[in-house]
């Protein structure tokens, strides 16, 4: 039987790394979400051109950071980060509404945010197992 090494843990400067991806990533989205606004049905050119590349950025950074970082943490923060930057830009932007109830649940989900990304956070990886090939 030959031992084989368990795949390693990704090292904490790639980790680093995706967290930054992932912020660019939520950025773009943001981006795309608000110029989606103003393409009136992808009607507009330039609003029009800023969404298509906003989306496919966003959606290349997304792919960098989960390289590294868990899908489910990764993809819940994206959108997280993303559905709060578009509706506050949005009512800075598109003079949009911005209520009590909007902003209570913009604290839930910067919280549940917050707590994904601290979750994340590996306090001490094991040494890499051996693993019996047959």
């Amino acid at each position: 039987m030959t031992a084989l090494p368990a795949p390693a843990a990704p090292p904490a400067q790639s980790r680093a790394k995706a967290w930054v991806l992932l912020l660019l990533a939520a950025a773009f989205e943001i981006v795309f979400a608000l110029a989606t606004g103003a393409t009136e049905g992808f009607t507009v050119l330039w609003p029009s051109i800023i969404a298509i590349v906003a989306v496919a950025a966003s959606i290349y950074f997304l792919t960098q950071a989960l390289k590294s970082l868990d899908v489910g943490v990764g993809y819940t923060i994206w959108t997280g980060i993303g559905s709060v930057g578009t509706v506050l830009l949005g009512a800075i932007v598109f003079s949009e509404s911005l209520t009590l109830p909007k902003i209570a649940a913009f604290i839930l989900i910067i919280g549940g945010v917050i707590g994904l990304q601290q979750s994340d956070r590996k306090k001490n990886t094991p040494a890499p197992e051996t693993v019996t090939a047959p």
